[in-house]
């Protein structure tokens, strides 16, 4: 018979994983011919839900695929506002103090805010990037995802926004893993890095954990 619908993606999903007709009717409590007789035969005409259930979930599948109900997408979550600000790492004065008003806000699903960090979406900010000190992992005009609860005694190695002199700037901080002293680096090779600096001695803002950038 010709195979359409549930039949032909069990008999796909069989083909791909090199599974065999007679183990898979034993995973579901069924005689050794139950899955075959399904697919070559069309008996029974569908599967029993429980069979039906037991097979999605073995080939890591929706239900729907092997004849379940067809069940609408979750409701999205609604999305969190990261304020943006008309601030630019590594070009000059830059308060970046709270208080200061955004230009915009970016929305966020909250499920991937929890993917990129653990703070709290107060802490969240995003701001562009000027120049090429970083380049090719940010490039200029970038816009980049800070997270200011990230800072102080939490700083691990990655790229942070940094204050010196009211100055902006992103680096990239390795620590030391003894002697905790820092590393702080550009990703282009031109610019000179600063090493074996005291944690104390570097004003940090917050870590990077997203960018974004325009395609042209």
């Amino acid at each position: 018979m010709d195979l359409t619908g549930p039949r032909a993606e069990l008999a796909r999903l069989i083909a791909e994983r090199r599974e065999d007709y007679a183990g898979l009717s034993r995973l579901i409590g069924r005689n050794a011919a139950y899955i075959q007789q399904f697919i070559k035969r069309g008996v029974p005409r569908r599967l029993a839900e429980e069979d039906r259930r037991k097979l999605a979930r073995y080939f890591g599948v929706d239900e729907s695929l092997l004849g379940g109900p067809v069940r609408p997408p979750a409701p999205s979550e609604e999305l969190i506002a990261i304020p943006r600000f008309d601030i630019r790492a590594s070009a000059g004065p830059g308060a970046f103090a709270d208080g200061e008003t955004p230009t915009a806000h970016l929305g966020f699903d909250p499920r991937f805010l929890k993917q990129l960090c653990s703070a709290s979406p107060s802490d969240l900010s995003i701001i562009r990037v000027r120049g090429d000190s970083m380049f090719p992992t940010l490039a200029d005009g970038d816009d980049i995802m800070v997270d200011r609860s990230s800072a102080g005694t939490r700083i691990s190695d990655g790229i942070y926004v940094l204050r010196q002199d009211e100055t902006l700037m992103v680096k990239r901080i390795a620590v030391h893993p003894t002697s905790r002293r820092l590393t702080i680096s550009s990703d282009n090779s031109s610019y000179p890095a600063w090493r074996d600096c005291e944690p104390d001695s570097i004003e940090v803002i917050g870590r990077v954990v997203w960018a974004g950038r325009k395609i042209s």
